[in-house]
């Protein structure tokens, strides 16, 4: 058996919440030995896919519903069975409000 195997406790999939309960729909994302590794990885997912559904105009409450329709909802297999990530949890209205404000900066460039 490698050491890799060994080592990656954690493993990273993405749902499509347009498919939702579509498995076939689901990817992996890779593998991590630490669990602070993949929760920051499921962000990264969680926040890339909010600037994706950014649109000039939207609120924070629209691009929350628009990633609960169409968004991509990273989560975490491996460790001790808990549930180590939501993304659901992670996206507070607080943090809509920060990519709109971010993708309006970019925007402007």
């Amino acid at each position: 058996m490698s050491e890799n195997k060994i080592t990656e406790k954690y493993r990273v999939y993405v749902d499509d919440n347009y498919h939702y309960m579509d498995e076939g729909e689901r990817y992996a994302v890779g593998s991590y030995s630490l669990l602070e590794e993949a929760i920051e990885r499921c962000k990264e997912i969680t926040i890339k896919s909010l600037e994706d559904l950014f649109e000039k105009g939207i609120t924070p409450e629209k691009l929350h519903a628009q990633w609960s329709m169409f968004g991509e909802d990273p989560f975490i297999v491996g460790g001790d069975g808990q549930v180590p990530f939501s993304a659901r949890k992670f996206i507070t209205t607080e943090l809509c409000e920060n990519i709109i404000r971010s993708q309006k900066i970019v925007s402007q460039d």
